[in-house]
């Protein structure tokens, strides 16, 4: 006999059961209640609500390691940037569209011999993650990040969202007590543009009028034109970390807040730098960059007779005054200023 066998015992005879015991084996038989409907579907929607609370098997976990760059703050990518520079850092701001834009740019500031203190704010995440990945340490994204699906095409909110974030960056910046060099990545350097920041005045900048000035033009801030404001370009600033840069920069801010982006009144984030500039005379040291080194798009590449008059004398190229990558490509390649097709070796990037 088995251990867990009972032994089999006999029923006892019929005839000596009690009446009772007699009446209910004859009654025919009911299903238990824990049997019924109700609760058998109560069962199984307690058995479902469980299945997801704590479904079967092991916990699950992601085969790809998490980002270290997502948790990298501006403080520390600033930082960063700073001690290759002595407290300064080259600051550029781009999103996936740009970035052979960015690389063009990077060689020639590598050329410059300036590539260890540059930052650039990436605006995407697959943008902070790609250049991060050739170029350790060098993006950081400053959360919250724009709407990477929004087309960037200049007079678009996508572009306004898009450049209106600078000088928060900036401010951010200057902030933490570094001074910062801003460019466009449409931008090329012929030679180093730091010894033209000289004296120690709070603002930097180039003009975008295309009028050609004398060489010794003054560098006081221009008479306002027909709108009642200058016409500064905010694609180029060097800014120290003083009161009256960061007075700048909150009024510009504020500024963009005044003027919002509509589909009536495209607006950008320069009409708004100017405006600032202007409310903020007397009160924030400024000072003109020369025309010769930092001439704008409208009159290096359209003026053949005052670049052949200014030869040697080019520092930064701005190809501004014409919309769209593929044109700004062509005459980059016309001029001979697209330098990624040959020279992507250069780049702290390599090919895009």
């Amino acid at each position: 006999m088995s251990l867990h066998q009972r032994p089999h015992q006999k029923p006892p005879a019929t005839d000596s059961l009690p009446a009772s015991a007699a009446a209910a084996a004859a009654a025919p038989s009911r299903p238990l209640p824990l049997l019924t409907l109700p609760y058998l579907f109560s069962l199984l929607a307690l058995l479902l609500l469980f299945a997801l609370l704590f479904p079967w098997g092991p916990p699950r976990h992601s085969s790809a390691p998490a980002s270290p760059w997502r948790g990298y703050t501006l403080q520390e990518a600033a930082a960063f940037a700073a001690r290759a520079g002595n407290g300064t850092i080259v600051l550029a701001a781009v999103s996936g569209p740009y970035l052979p834009f960015l690389s063009n740019w990077l060689i020639t500031v590598r050329r410059a011999g300036r590539a260890d203190q540059v930052l650039v704010v990436a605006e995407d995440y697959d943008t902070l993650e790609r250049i991060n990945a050739a170029w350790p340490g060098h993006a950081v994204l400053v959360p919250p990040a724009p709407d990477a699906q929004v087309a960037h095409k200049f007079g678009s909110q996508g572009f306004f969202n898009f450049t209106s974030r600078r000088p928060r960056h900036l401010l951010q910046i200057l902030e933490l007590g570094y001074s910062v060099m801003y460019n466009d990545v449409d931008m090329v350097w012929l030679a180093d543009p730091f010894p033209y920041i000289v004296g120690d005045h709070d603002v930097y900048f180039m003009d975008d009028m295309t009028p050609v000035k004398p060489l010794d033009h003054s560098h006081e801030l221009p008479p306002p034109g027909k709108k009642g404001r200058t016409y500064i370009c905010s694609c180029m600033i060097f800014l120290r970390p003083t009161e009256g840069a960061k007075l700048l920069l909150r009024k510009w801010i504020e500024e963009l807040k005044e003027q919002p982006w509509s589909k009536k009144q495209k607006a950008n984030d320069q009409p708004a730098f100017n405006w600032a500039l202007n409310k903020t005379a007397g009160q924030v040291d400024v000072y003109l960059l020369p025309q010769s080194a930092f001439p704008t798009g409208g009159l290096y590449f359209k003026n053949k007779t005052w670049v052949k008059e200014t030869k040697g004398k080019h520092v930064i190229i701005h190809n501004n005054y014409i919309t769209g990558f593929e044109k700004k490509i062509k005459r980059f390649r016309d001029h001979g200023l697209w330098l990624v097709d040959e020279h992507s070796d250069e780049s702290p990037l390599g090919r895009i």
